[in-house]
């Protein structure tokens, strides 16, 4: 049997986050594994209420662990990076990375209890590490957080070029520019498959440089008359320092608010990839300053509930409170989905008589993903046979491929649990594994077709109800049954109480019920279950969720 080459995404194919890519080589079924990418994404309370984390569904790669030969990180966001620590003890294989994603890679493997030596810290290109039929280079490029990498990886079978997130910036401010000759001399003796970041494919107007927003910064900053607040991506290094070097040039000092904030300016710090970073003070210091001249640089840009964002719009963090004539600057771009909570702390915010500066104007932000001019721009540096679309939902991917035909490029559209056999000359889809999402639900790790996630949401909408009942010795109720409602209104159409004429009407059927009924519990429970939610349905048009308990004595 001859050996192929195979791509297949477990995540990040059909969807923006929760990133999992998985190249192969060898002969069908057998073939050597490397694990490009290990994300999450987040949960929101109407999909996946309680939920903590989503994470990729591995179950595919954890059957064939010993096919796994490594794990390459291209960087340090979450969606590439956060599930390691959940999962690595399922694959087991080397992790490597640049020594800023190491640094949080490390941490996430320690907080849950793996050994920090299972990173390996590379060099970037033109070192290259061997993997079992693989040889994979890290190539530097310009993203939202430093030493982003694309991948090189060389087959046996051609050689095959993974963007990872990227932009085209020559002036990042911190990280890596964009280096043109770089991508040219990689791909100058061809390229069989180029797989492409997506998330930008339709913004038409050319990206622009994390450099080009200082100075507005800066103006708005000096012309604020109270305190400023901004809020970012905490893992956004270099719009961390944008911002910083905008307040001290404003006048302002600067603090921090916020773990996750402080996590990534202490790994940026201790890589020494964090140059000219301003000088902070605590939150304790801050109180003694004049607000006029204090900046607050805060975590919860996209909405979270518990984040020093919320918490301040609540009314304050750590003793320190907004008033009116402060300013809030999101600078960010809100991920759809998360529009919801962000408009809810503005709203919050707007109540306190503070001013809300967002980036409708696109003033304040720079996207660190490559625009449609950008893309187009990469394919004609690569030249790739094959151009396979991935980072992006359905919609992002279909226009992928319809770009890179139009740029002359073969283009096959590849969403989760789709495998590519790269082999030869033409793409072809040669199979496809069951994928799908793992929730992270407290401590416990759960399947998306467990159920508990789907009977949270039908009890959120139709809430609870308990019925108990207890049969002695002789197959006889004791007693009447008795409700307990949670989530439900109090009192139905009928102007009583609703646990009362719940009650009612299963005690009534109780006193009709064959003696082979009230022996069998689980026709018994099911006639319960039956009148509670229609008499719920009577009395307040809602059909809840019941538990039926039936206790027998003796």
């Amino acid at each position: 049997m001859s050996d192929r080459l195979i791509y297949l995404p477990l995540g990040g194919a059909g969807e923006i986050g929760m990133n999992a890519y998985v190249y192969g080589y060898g002969a069908q079924d057998k073939e050597r594994l490397i694990v490009v990418d290990l994300g999450v994404t987040f949960p929101d309370m109407d999909g996946t209420p309680g939920v903590d984390l989503i994470l990729p569904d591995i179950t595919w790669l954890e059957e064939r662990k010993a096919q796994i030969d490594g794990i390459f990180i291209t960087h340090a966001h979450e969606d590439h990076v956060g599930a390691i620590g959940h999962y690595w003890e399922r694959i087991g294989a080397p992790v490597y990375a640049r020594p800023f994603t190491a640094n949080i890679a490390r941490r996430k493997l320690d907080e849950h209890g793996h050994p920090e030596s299972v990173v390996k810290v590379v060099e970037p290109y033109p070192h290259m590490i061997p993997c079992g039929p693989f040889k994979v280079a890290y190539l530097p490029i310009s993203h939202s957080i430093p030493e982003s990498a694309g991948l090189l990886i060389d087959t046996p079978d051609g050689r095959v070029l993974h963007s990872g997130d990227f932009k085209i910036d020559e002036t990042p401010v911190v990280g890596d520019p964009w280096d043109q000759s770089l991508w040219e001399e990689v791909s100058k003796d061809g390229v069989k498959a180029l797989v492409c970041d997506s998330t930008n494919v339709f913004s038409d107007a050319p990206g622009r440089s994390e450099a080009s927003i200082g100075p507005a910064i800066t103006d708005l900053m000096s012309e604020a008359k109270g305190m400023v607040v901004a809020t970012t991506f905490a893992s956004n290094i270099a719009r961390l320092k944008t911002l910083s070097l905008a307040a001290k040039e404003a006048g302002r000092s600067v603090c921090l608010l916020g773990r996750a904030m402080r996590r990534m300016v202490e790994a940026a710090t201790e890589e020494g990839i964090l140059h000219g970073f301003p000088s902070t003070v605590s939150p304790e210091d801050a109180l003694n300053i004049p607000r006029e001249n204090l900046m607050l640089l805060v975590t919860g840009s996209q909405g979270e509930r518990r984040a020093a964002s919320a918490q301040l719009a609540q009314g304050s963090y750590l003793g320190l409170k907004l008033t009116e004539g402060d300013t809030f600057l999101f600078s960010s771009k809100t991920i759809p989905g998360n529009e919801r909570g962000v408009i809810r702390i503005m709203n919050q915010l707007s109540e306190l008589g503070v001013d809300v500066v967002d980036d409708a104007g696109g003033k304040y932000h720079v996207s660190g993903h490559a625009n449609r001019p950008d893309l187009e721009r990469l394919h004609q540096i690569v030249k790739p046979q094959i151009l396979i679309p991935m980072h992006g939902e359905h919609r992002h991917l279909r226009e992928h491929v319809k770009l890179g035909n139009a740029g002359g490029l073969t283009g096959i559209l590849a969403v989760n649990g789709m495998m590519i056999d790269l082999s030869g000359n033409q793409p072809k889809v040669t199979g496809y594994v069951d994928t799908g999402r793992t929730y992270l639900d407290g401590t416990v790790q759960i399947g998306a077709l467990d159920g508990v996630v789907r009977n949270r949401i039908r009890m959120a909408l139709n809430g609870h109800m308990i019925v108990t009942l207890i049969i002695d010795e002789n197959d006889e109720p004791l007693g009447e049954p008795w409700v307990e409602v949670n989530g439900l209104p109090e009192v139905g159409s009928s102007n009583a109480p609703l646990v009362e004429v719940v009650e009612e009407d299963l005690s009534q059927f109780l006193n009709r019920a064959e003696d082979r009924t009230l022996a069998d519990d689980d026709k018994l429970e099911k006639e319960l279950r039956s009148i509670a939610r229609r008499t719920a349905q009577s009395e307040i048009g809602k059909k809840p969720e019941v538990t039926v308990i039936v206790s027998r004595l003796g």
